[in-house]
């Protein structure tokens, strides 16, 4: 029971970076109607950013800071500069720019950083607190949960409550309209863009101390749980993330713990396949499709 106790708040810790990274999927996708493959290299570049800000100064709260501005900034270019002379009637050729960019970002890593795994500092004791002899969450899993959960809720009040949420759900749902109404439609885009990438880097750089350390490759396996989970929660769905997260999160978690982590991965495989035989949009997705 004990060792159950502790796969389970482990996994709610785990489950939050993978909703937060799915939710970042989900509002590049609700933006621009794309499944952005970039997003993991594009996490990482910003995650490097925030070690070497880190190394620099000594402080990690540095670091993350420099991390979320250099993961808006990267939002920023590659649309500016990439998608936004992607034509949208196309949907495949902006999936194929973004899988041209992991492999140009990923690279340029490798040149610049090197293969080794580098150790990056969690600002908390990663050692599990035991309550009634049961030991439960570390001081970072409570610090990854409080962040992961505040960010979703500063995002559910930005969008629903605030005039540039409102806009920039005209600008994806009815852009057409927007534009008549005065709306800047691709400034809206790039704010969701700039909104996705900081969300994606911020997810990075709270999985990382958690793994063997900053890789060219750090962010890959991310990338692919984080997408299981956006498809099964719905790809329209901010809930449907938050939710998709959790559930994966503790799923791994409980398959790693009692029948190892070469399983864990296709224990993920047969709930998106499951999912995706009985609810092809999604757990959590929108009754009608929309056209954007």
């Amino acid at each position: 029971m004990d060792r159950l106790l502790f796969l389970l708040a482990t996994g709610l810790a785990r489950g939050a970076i993978f909703a937060l990274f799915a939710l970042s999927l989900v509002l590049i996708w609700r933006a621009a109607r794309i499944v952005n493959f970039a997003q993991g290299a594009m996490a990482l570049v910003a995650t490097y950013a925030a070690f070497a800000v880190t190394g620099l100064t000594g402080s990690y709260w540095a670091g993350l800071a420099a991390g979320l501005i250099a993961g808006a900034a990267i939002g920023l270019g590659v649309e500016r500069g990439l998608m936004r002379f992607t034509p949208y009637s196309s949907p495949l050729s902006g999936v194929i720019v973004a899988i041209g960019l992991v492999m140009v970002l990923q690279s340029l890593l490798g040149i610049l950083f090197g293969a080794q795994y580098r150790p990056m500092r969690a600002p908390f004791d990663d050692s599990p607190i035991t309550i009634g002899g049961v030991p439960l969450l570390s001081p970072y899993d409570l610090f990854v949960l409080v962040v992961a959960l505040a960010v979703m809720a500063v995002l559910a009040l930005l969008f629903t409550r605030t005039s540039l949420g409102l806009q920039l759900r005209a600008s994806a749902f009815a852009p057409e309209v927007s534009r008549v109404l005065g709306v800047r439609v691709g400034r809206m885009v790039t704010i969701g863009w700039m909104l996705s990438a900081a969300v994606a880097a911020l997810a990075a750089m709270l999985l990382v101390p958690t793994e063997l350390g900053l890789n060219p490759h750090a962010t890959d396996m991310l990338f692919v749980y984080a997408f299981a989970v956006a498809v099964v929660g719905g790809l329209d769905s901010p809930a449907g993330a938050l939710v998709g997260g959790l559930v994966v999160g503790v799923a791994m978690t409980l398959v790693t713990g009692y029948l190892g982590a070469t399983v864990a991965p296709i224990g993920v495989l047969v709930l998106l396949v499951g999912v995706l035989l009985v609810r092809p949009g999604g757990i959590f997705s929108l009754r009608e499709a929309r056209s954007a």
